[in-house]
Parts: C-alpha cells; sequence; structure tokens
C-alpha cells in the first residue's frame, strides 16, 4: 500500500548526498574508516556533552559493544536490569555477554522503566540498570541516579530513538557510564546505517576503540601504557595483537560524512518534531486517548497513540479507520511491544510471564505509534487527529 502518511520518511537530503559525490570525486578517496569518522565523533561528543564518542555501523553494535564493555570489567557475569519495552538488541546483547536479563515494568507518561520497579529489582548480582529512552522521552529521574549512584551500580542510557532530550538540562546520553545512539533511517538523524558510543570514562573508550575493530591493539597505539602493553607480547606482529575475542563494528568515511552533514540541521529537526507533537496532543481527544506524556525535556520521535482502557475494545476499529485513510501504524510502540512475548526469550523467562508487566501489556495490546516527520504541516497534523477521534 502507498501511505498518505507513512510512518517515515528518508530523512537523507540531496545536499547529504551531495557532500559524498563530492568527497567520491577526489582522486582515490579514503572510504574504510578514517579522518572523516574521526572528526565525526569529535562533533558528535561536543554536541552530546561527553568526552569521547566511538562511531559504529549501527545503533544495535552500539548496544553490543556497551554490554561487550561491561562483560570485561564483570567477566564473571551477573544481572542487568532491562526494560520489556524496548528494542531487540537491548536485551539480546545481555544475553549474548552472558548477563541475565532482569525485567522491570515501565511508567505510562515517559515509557521507560519504573524507578520503584527497578528498585525491587536490584540485588548483590546487579551489575547494570540498562535504560532506554523511548521515542523521545526522558526516563531519568534524581531518585534513580542517586539510588544507583549510592549502589555503586552502572547505568547505561539506550537513546537510540531519543537524540537530543534532556533530563536537568544536559542530553540524555551524557550520564551513564556508556550510551547508545542509533542513526538509522528514520531518525532523528541518519547516516543511513550507524550508531554511536558515547563515554566519559577514558579506559572504557579505549577498549570501546578496541571491541569496535577485532579487539586489535593497534587501535589506540597512541595510550600511554601501548608500548608496555607491546613488551609482553614480543613475539607478535605489533599490527595485528588481538586484545579481545571481539567484532568487526566500523562505519565507513561515506555513512560519517553524511553524519557530519546532518548533524548541523539536528537541533532545528526536534524543535519541529516537538511542536508537532504537542499541536497533535493539544486535538487529540482525551477522554479516548492519554495525553498526559511527561514533555519536559522530550524530543519526539514518532505520535504515541495509546488507548485509554474504557476505549480498548475498538483498537480493531481503529486500525481499520488508519488503514482506510492511509496512515501507517505501528502497534505496540516501540520494538513492536512486550519483548518477553518474543520467541528468543522462551529459554530465558517463565511461560506466561508477560503478563507480570500490566503496563507494557497495555502498550502491547493498545497502543501504536504514527510517523512524526519534519515535513509534516498542522493540517496534515488535524487529519490524522480526525480520523483518530472517530473511534
Amino acid at each position: 500500500m502507498t501511505y498518505k502518511f507513512p510512518l517515515m520518511k528518508n530523512n537523507i537530503l540531496r545536499e547529504d548526498l551531495n557532500k559524498v559525490i563530492k568527497y567520491l570525486k577526489k582522486k582515490d578517496p579514503f572510504l574504510t574508516q578514517k579522518f572523516n569518522v574521526k572528526e565525526f565523533e569529535k562533533k558528535w561528543s561536543k554536541w552530546l556533552g561527553v568526552k569521547y564518542s566511538v562511531f559504529v555501523n549501527s545503533g544495535s553494535s552500539a548496544n553490543l559493544l556497551s554490554i561487550a564493555l561491561l562483560k570485561l570489567k564483570y567477566p564473571q557475569g551477573g544481572e542487568v536490569i532491562v526494560p520489556p519495552l524496548t528494542w531487540v538488541s537491548d536485551i539480546s546483547s545481555v544475553i549474548q555477554n552472558n548477563f541475565k536479563p532482569i525485567f522491570a515494568d515501565i511508567n505510562l507518561n515517559n515509557l521507560g522503566m519504573n524507578d520503584v520497579e527497578i528498585k525491587k529489582k536490584i540485588t548483590q548480582n546487579t551489575r547494570a540498570v540498562f535504560l532506554s529512552h523511548i521515542q523521545g522521552f526522558n526516563a531519568l529521574s534524581k531518585n534513580l541516579i542517586n539510588l544507583l549512584k549510592k549502589k555503586k551500580i552502572l547505568l547505561i542510557e539506550d537513546v537510540c530513538e531519543s537524540h537530543g532530550a534532556k533530563f536537568l538540562n544536559k542530553k540524555l546520553g551524557s550520564f551513564g557510564w556508556t550510551s547508545n545512539f542509533s542513526f538509522y533511517y528514520a531518525h532523528h538523524m541518519s547516516t543511513i546505517e550507524g550508531g554511536m558510543v558515547c563515554t566519559n570514562d577514558k579506559n572504557a573508550y579505549l577498549d570501546l576503540l578496541r571491541l569496535r575493530s577485532h579487539g586489535m591493539l593497534r587501535e589506540v597505539r597512541d595510550h600511554i601504557n601501548y608500548k608496555k602493553i607491546l613488551k609482553k607480547y614480543k613475539n607478535l606482529n605489533t599490527d595485528f595483537i588481538f586484545s579481545y575475542p571481539s567484532y568487526n563494528l566500523r562505519s565507513t568515511e561515506i555513512n560519517a560524512i553524511i553524519g557530519l552533514n546532518q548533524l548541523k540541521r539536528l537541533d532545528k529537526n526536534i524543535v519541529q518534531r516537538n511542536l508537532n507533537f504537542k499541536f497533535l496532543l493539544k486535538n487529540l481527544d482525551k477522554s479516548k486517548y492519554f495525553t498526559e506524556f511527561k514533555l519536559t525535556g522530550s524530543s519526539n520521535y514518532a505520535f504515541n497513540i495509546i488507548v485509554k482502557p474504557k476505549y480498548k475494545e475498538r483498537i480493531d476499529i481503529l486500525k481499520k479507520l488508519l488503514t482506510k485513510h492511509k496512515i501507517e501504524f505501528r502497534m505496540g510502540s516501540a520494538g513492536g511491544g512486550n519483548q518477553l512475548r518474543q520467541p528468543y526469550l522462551k529459554n530465558h523467562v517463565k511461560k506466561d510471564y508477560y503478563k507480570k508487566f500490566p503496563v507494557t501489556e497495555h502498550i502491547h495490546n493498545y497502543a501504536m505509534y504514527i510517523g512524526n516527520y519534519p515535513e509534516l504541516t498542522k493540517n496534515n497534523i488535524l487529519f490524522i487527529c480526525k480520523v483518530l477521534n472517530k473511534i
């Protein structure tokens, strides 16, 4: 079906492609990771307000690197608290690195994990809280930050859908031990495929550089201890010392060039997305839909449509109306709803465990998102609201 209002619009513009074409016209342009990647990492760090950033080939790879880094810190494993409403790679990266995912239910007003539920799930084996900032909402609170600091538990932020969102006037992604971003097709900015891992911890940064590139020591050859480490491996070629059993998660110069150009208009796009969402909430029937979101510091990614319990039996009518009017939607909000229902977790949780998370279950069954992008006009949004309010 050709949608009148698709879920997403291609936000890679002609001006981005022209930058790539200009670069490709150079004599023998360097295409694999090099100068533009470093420049993008530097400018992204400045924009976010962190010391270090590592550009990778996807947001999922960013998640994987953060948990692989946690594995270096806790080789014996342990528990990581995660939300049931998130993207699959947040949870799969935990499992793949032999940590145990511990689930905590969410809040309705920001779609993030509930502080009280997190506190209940903390044990002596808790190594980190992997917090997802869902679709532009801030999931942090002072209580959570103080709790984790007191318990000496690491915070990992998934900011893949929430570029530019803030808490206490600081951008999300600058609070955690590490934070992860995605530059996928329809996110606030795009590098076609791409992601970023960010940190203020220098040792973590140096390990991330190696983990990104086969575990190779030469990725941090400027490190003050580099020569000391080399002395341990005199029988090895210094260009091929593999510190860790790792991956190749690098991106390219082409992706970085697009990212550098997109970064210039990111703040402007965030402002427009937020205006769009506020206008939608103003015109949405509050008797039928939940509209009491925490908008302070938000950076809206998509129109979040949550049907109130009183009208939940009309969800099928709503889906038919949206389809009829060619408005694309996705049920279950982020990641398709409750991850605990997914087959990849069937050997990790008890049967019907998903029923213990009522807020996430409501989102799974009676919520959806609709595309929000800067090109939408007020008339477009009014039309969408008119269709939604018909239920």
